[in-house]
């Protein structure tokens, strides 16, 4: 382009979306799909991984592993301890989502079981303790329930997949968002996803 063609586009200014609430850094469910797209000029979905990825791991069980029945229905029924490390720099929140895809069709439709659900955790957060829950809110399971609720198959083994998301916004949604309601307010603005899966059957 030479000079004078590019003096025809100082004119030119990032565009503004309704809903956008640039003095909170909040996102709402109604705005980010097409802010996404306008930003990163493809479908709203992960960025551009970098170097060192995020990572989610448990020091109670490995990828792909036996998760301990304490924290089942059969156990404590309490989290898992869990670490969260490499979380890039641009991250304003993170989310966690436990979900489990394997559930006979004859008890739920989809197949899947929402366990557990947080929003707005602090992405200096590096550590979730073994029976305590973390900083942000909680969004609302398949079960109702607010807090972690624990592998509990009624059939064979199962598998449970820890999600862990770091996002460049907070997510404008209140307390027991669903899990649907929270995948789309944060589409367009994942930085990194991390996932952990364990794995139960009952005896």
């Amino acid at each position: 382009m030479n000079v004078d063609n590019r003096s025809k586009f100082k004119h030119l200014s990032r565009p503004s979306f309704e809903g956008e609430n640039r003095a909170s850094g909040k996102c709402s469910p109604l705005n980010v799909s097409e802010y996404g797209r306008a930003v990163t000029g493809q479908d709203p979905g992960m960025r551009e991984e970098r170097g060192n990825p995020m990572k989610l791991t448990s020091s109670a069980f490995e990828h792909g592993g036996k998760i301990p029945s304490t924290y089942t229905c059969d156990g404590e029924n309490t989290n898992p301890p869990l670490t969260l490390s490499e979380i890039p720099p641009g991250a304003k929140s993170l989310v966690l989502i436990m979900d489990d895809p394997d559930v006979p069709t004859h008890i739920r439709e989809d197949g899947m079981w929402d366990h557990w659900v947080v929003f707005n955790m602090p992405p200096d957060l590096h550590e979730i303790e073994e029976g305590r829950e973390p900083k942000g809110i909680h969004g609302i399971g398949t079960g109702g329930n607010l807090e972690y609720f624990g592998p509990c198959p009624p059939d064979r083994e199962h598998r449970y997949f820890f999600k862990l998301y770091a996002l460049d916004a907070e997510l404008d949604l209140g307390e027991k968002a669903t899990k649907q309601q929270v995948e789309r307010a944060m589409e367009g603005h994942v930085l990194e996803k991390s996932e952990l899966m364990g794995r139960y059957e009952r005896k």
